[in-house]
Formats: C-alpha cells, structure tokens, sequence
C-alpha cells in the first residue's frame, strides 16, 4: 500500500491526501517525504500543454535532460498517461503530472523555468495569424498563473503566433506587478536549426558545426537569417542567398504541407526547444557566454520586441547583443519584417488591454 501511494505521489500529487486517508493508519506517508523533491541536483522545470504534439516529445527530451530534478507536466487532457509514459525512464528527473485548469496552480508553485507549447497546431491553409484567438486566450491564461505562482520563473514561450503570444504574456505580467522582461523569451530556436541545418546542405559540411544568427520575428517574412554573420565565415551566390531565405522563412509551411493535414513542425520544434531550454538552464547554474537567439522586450530597433541574440545568465537575458553589419539584402529584408512584425505585436498587446 505504501509504494503505491509513493508511486501515485509522482502522477497525481494532488490525489495523495485523499489516498493517504483510505489507507491503513499504520504508517504515515506524507508528500514532503516521498521522492518528489527530486531524485537528482537539478532545476524544476513545467511544461504546460505537455500532453500535445510538440508538448510529447519536448517531456520525453526535458526527462533525459541531466539539469532537470523535477519535471511538472500540465495540459488540459491525456496528462495522466503521457506522465505515467515519461515516468518509466530511468533518468534523475521526478515526473508529476497535472490535468485541467483546477490544477494549473499545483503544477506552477516554485518552477524555476516554464515551457510552453500550449495551443492548437497550424493546417494545410491556415496562417499564424488563423490561430491567433484560440492560442492567445490560452498563453493569456496560463501566464496569469504564472505571474501567481511562480513570478520569478524563466518563462519559454513556444505557442504561435510567437509574434503576438509574447506581447501578450508581457501585458498579463504588467497587469499582475511581476513583468521582468529578462524573464520572459520568445523560441526562435527552431529557425536557427532550420537555418543551420539548410546552410550546411549547401555548404556540404556538418550542421552541428554551422551557426546562423535569425533575428525579427517568428513567422514568414518577419524571419531574417543573417546569411552575411555564417560561422564558419563563406560566402554564397545571391541565388544560394535567396534559395535559403526563402526556404528558412517558410519551413513549417514546407512540414505542414507534407503532413497534409496531420499536423505542424511538432518533432523538430521540440528538439529546438529543448535545445533552447538546456541553455537557459545553463545559464540559470552559472555557465558563462551563453548565447542563442531569442524573441525578447528589445529595444535593438524601435520595436518593443524583437528577436536576435542574447546572452543568457541566472536571470534571463542579462544582454541583447547588436545585430552587427547587414549588407542590403538583409536590410531590406529588415524594414520589411520590420513592418509586419508592428502588426503582429499590436495584436498581442491590444488582445490584453480590449
């Protein structure tokens, strides 16, 4: 009686003072005592809409990452299995799973780093902007309970339209008295895979061994690969030039048309965030020149926001590094994601203050 209480302790936190009452007075099991603060020197990491396409497959990662103690999933259906799946892995992390708004709060309370890919995903034929009045009501409310419970957290926004879900937690976050705007990141990560991974094709070399600044935004044109910045240093043919911008601008269209029907860029998303997230954990232990690319509160153009790099530190994005030199080409392209991106925070913003 006792290990399954224990065992129920990690899925269902919130069930184990009813459990604890029908069980046998003989012994007393209480949740400060049970291997839920972690089996592992770690941080404690919440994925909220962890049971989703994306929400899967970033748990799975996070679990196998070696900085996570406790990993909280949270979503509105199906957490149950998916923390009992994840649970079975043999790594340090504790998993507790958390389903439906009643229990948002318990999933939140002392989280250091918060992900979230809640939402519905993109279709054949939609546009960010087609998801815009779902996912923005959604972001809205997760982040009143994190501005409740857990203000202090690193907070990763994945939900799209990235543009505009930003803006918005940046508004709840005003209103509650807890805005950090060091706090608060957008995940761009995916274009810079996308950009690296599409830049080593044409170079022939390693991906793992190219680095590709894209600052703007998340979405269409407001995603600019800086082609001129490429570590390692080469230069490319204008039709190279815009063959990759083209195709880094518009690669999770190029996965939703292929999935016809059956969903967005889930796999690679959450290998991105996943990737983005290990470095804010990085830098939340102290490691020093942590750089990545992020959609933050900037003030790099007149935008309130905008993506480009960022040196991560313990508490958030501690520097919003310049963009450097940009030859014509990417500042046209700049003025013009520029004026796009004006609309999508607009909407962010005035979705919260309507």
């Amino acid at each position: 009686m006792e290990r399954i209480a224990r065992i129920s302790a990690h899925l269902h936190p919130s069930n184990l003072d009813e459990q604890m009452e029908d069980a046998s007075s003989s012994w007393s099991l209480r949740r400060d005592n049970c291997r839920a603060k972690g089996g592992a020197p770690g941080f404690k990491v919440a994925i909220l809409g962890a049971a989703g396409g994306i929400g899967q497959p970033l748990s799975m990662l996070m679990k196998m990452n070696p900085l996570v103690s406790v990993l909280h999933l949270y979503d509105v259906v199906n957490t149950p299995g998916v923390t009992a799946d994840i649970s079975h892995m043999d790594t340090g992390a504790v998993v507790r799973g958390f389903l439906g708004q009643k229990q948002l709060e318990d999933a939140l309370i002392g989280m250091d780093l918060v992900i979230i890919p809640a939402g519905v995903p993109r279709k054949p034929g939609m546009t960010r902007d087609d998801l815009f009045n779902i996912n923005a009501g959604i972001v809205k409310t997760l982040c009143e309970g994190i501005a409740k419970c857990c203000p202090k957290a690193i907070v990763n926004v994945i939900s799209n339209p990235v543009n505009s879900t930003v803006p918005i937690a940046a508004e709840v976050f005003k209103r509650a008295g807890t805005y950090d705007p060091k706090r608060l990141l957008g995940v761009t990560m995916l274009d810079v895979v996308r950009a690296n991974t599409f830049v080593a094709e044409v170079m022939g070399i390693d991906p793992r061994d190219v680095d590709v600044p894209v600052v703007g935004g998340h979405a269409g044109i407001t995603i600019l690969p800086l082609l001129s910045q490429v570590k390692p240093p080469c230069s490319f043919t204008q039709r190279e030039i815009e063959y990759l911008t083209d195709r880094i601008q518009n690669g999770g269209t190029e996965v939703v048309e292929a999935k016809a029907g059956a969903g967005s860029a889930t796999l690679s998303m959450a290998y991105a965030a996943v990737k983005f997230a290990d470095a804010c954990l990085r830098a939340l232990r102290g490691d020093a020149g942590v750089v990545q690319c992020a959609y933050v509160d900037s003030q790099v153009t007149e935008l309130p926001f905008f993506a480009s790099k960022v040196r991560l530190g313990r508490s958030g994005a501690e520097e919003i590094l310049p963009l450097g030199p940009l030859n014509d080409y990417e500042r046209e392209g700049l003025e013009k994601a520029k004026k796009e991106l004006a609309a999508s925070v607009e909407k962010g913003i005035s979705f919260v203050r309507k």
